[in-house]
């Protein structure tokens, strides 16, 4: 790794922290022969905990490719197939034709739901769990013509999981996380940083831990996502085959329309359980991730064999009026000097 392209991504992040717009952050940068960099900013204003490399921070939607490589794990058991219909694990579910790929990738058209201990009033009939909910969606538009970023999909996935392996998903997550080394990556989060910004949004932090959700509730240090990058760039299989990685990356939306208006305007595709963005101002478009709504990320680049880290605990810093663009971030860490 080149001590430059580290240092470009540190200050970048080291500016943040220090004018306010990050109450804390960790970044970490791994390259192809596997030499990690970690390095840590700030002391939470709120808690007044100092930040550590070694700290955990939830992930949010950071947890969703997570929980696709747990998915296509099964795959590669033979236990089910990217094309396996969700009423296989959900007889009662309202279409046929929704399978895990739809699922993953944001093209299932099943109807969006948040419940209560997520910051929202909106139910399909009653849910008050995870599962019921999904049982219950009605689907807004026909699977695969369209595209609209969803949550409750997630539980979709599990529920596929659980019925192909007989085994509780976390169990099957863990699996996971333990194929390398990733020891602090789980659905407990007891010990993760305060989230800040919540209030901004009326988002129940403390309900959405509680659900342990398929979609946001992981947790994680930057070294356990750093290895999960360190394995994805060296094709080593450890997680997924080489592979299965490249029918993952696959774009699944491309040409499609896009029904929700908070992305319609992120130039970008989606595979199974990853975001394939490309946008105008980033200069790597071969980069695959996800970040979270904390503003965590996960980003790999095929074309540099890098990957970058950034676990951060603020909802709302993509608001103009925060000011951080993530993009610069990116572009400093894989083209820094």
């Amino acid at each position: 790794m080149t001590p430059t392209a580290f240092g470009a991504a540190a200050d970048w992040t080291r500016r943040h922290v220090e004018a306010g717009r990050l109450p804390v952050a960790v970044l970490g940068i791994v390259d192809a022969s596997g030499v990690i960099d970690i390095a840590a900013f700030g002391t939470d204003p709120v808690s007044g905990r100092t930040a550590h490399v070694d700290d955990r921070f939830a992930l949010y939607s950071v947890t969703k490719p997570l929980v696709a490589l747990t998915a296509m794990r099964a795959v590669e058991r033979g236990l089910l197939t990217t094309e396996t219909p969700l009423r296989d694990a959900l007889p009662g579910f309202v279409s046929p034709e929704v399978t895990l790929a739809h699922l993953t990738s944001h093209t299932s058209g099943v109807a969006e739901l948040t419940l209560e201990g997520g910051g929202s009033t909106r139910t399909h009939g009653d849910a008050t769990t995870l599962r019921e909910g999904i049982e219950r969606a009605p689907l807004e538009f026909a699977p695969g013509t369209a595209r609209r970023y969803t949550n409750i999909t997630w539980a979709g996935v599990t529920a596929l999981v659980e019925h192909a392996t007989g085994r509780a998903f976390e169990d099957e997550f863990a699996d996971l996380a333990a194929a390398i080394g990733a020891e602090g990556l789980s659905f407990d989060t007891d010990d993760v940083h305060h989230v800040h910004g919540a209030e901004r949004y009326a988002h129940d932090v403390a309900g959405l831990r509680a659900l342990r959700h398929p979609a946001a509730g992981a947790a994680a240090r930057a070294s356990d996502l750093l290895a999960l990058g360190r394995s994805l760039i060296a094709g080593d299989d450890a997680v997924v085959h080489r592979i299965t990685l490249e029918a993952m990356l696959r774009p699944r939306t491309s040409g499609l329309p896009v029904i929700d208006p908070n992305r319609a305007r992120h130039p970008e595709d989606f595979g199974i359980g990853f975001n394939l963005p490309h946008r105008p101002s980033l200069l790597d478009h071969s980069t695959f991730g996800h970040e979270g709504w904390c503003r965590s990320q996960f980003w790999v680049s095929r074309h540099t064999g890098r990957g970058v880290v950034l676990l951060t605990n603020r909802l709302d810093t993509g608001e103009p009026d925060v000011g951080v663009d993530i993009d610069q971030l990116l572009n400093a860490a894989f083209a820094g000097r």
